[in-house]
């Protein structure tokens, strides 16, 4: 295999790792959220606002794997 073929497969594997993880984090979360919801509904606002500050914190290394994986492809020339 050749380099070109190497940062291929290190691109695909930085996208798919860095979209896995998150993914299962925002599913988790937002589960906990309306659960918590669900028991205090009073409580809605605060949860939510919470809810949205750590599900742009965890969309944030999604968007570092991307960045990763177009540095990858930039080698690939």
């Amino acid at each position: 295999m050749t380099d070109s073929a190497f940062y291929a497969i290190a691109a695909a594997f930085a996208i798919a790792v860095s979209t896995l993880g998150p993914a299962l984090g925002q599913g988790k979360a937002a589960r906990a959220a309306l659960e918590s919801i669900a028991r205090q509904p009073e409580a809605a606002k605060d949860i939510r606002s919470t809810l949205l500050l750590s599900l742009a914190l965890m969309e944030a290394l999604t968007i570092y794997g991307l960045l990763i994986a177009f540095m990858l492809v930039n080698k690939i020339k």
